[in-house]
């Protein structure tokens, strides 16, 4: 069976989010995050988003992209 590739608008989709270009880059500028707040611990997610993130954050499909968005969440 063929796994699709995981990506960002993938992950966008599963968060519940919209996920076309130009709403998650304004998504990214209006939710920057400071070095001390872990990607999880954003005051923005709901539970269920904080819950997907926290059990699939070193999981080998989403781990790599959620590690992105924390980087563009973290782009001081």
């Amino acid at each position: 069976m063929f796994d699709a590739q995981i990506t960002l608008e993938t992950l966008f989709q599963q968060l519940g989010l919209a996920s076309d270009e130009k709403d998650m880059d304004l998504f990214v500028d209006q939710h920057q995050l400071t070095t001390d707040v872990k990607l999880y611990d954003a005051p923005f997610w709901n539970e269920e988003q904080r819950l997907f993130l926290t059990t699939h954050e070193t999981n080998d499909k989403w781990g790599v992209v959620i590690e992105l968005l924390d980087e563009l969440l973290h782009d001081d």
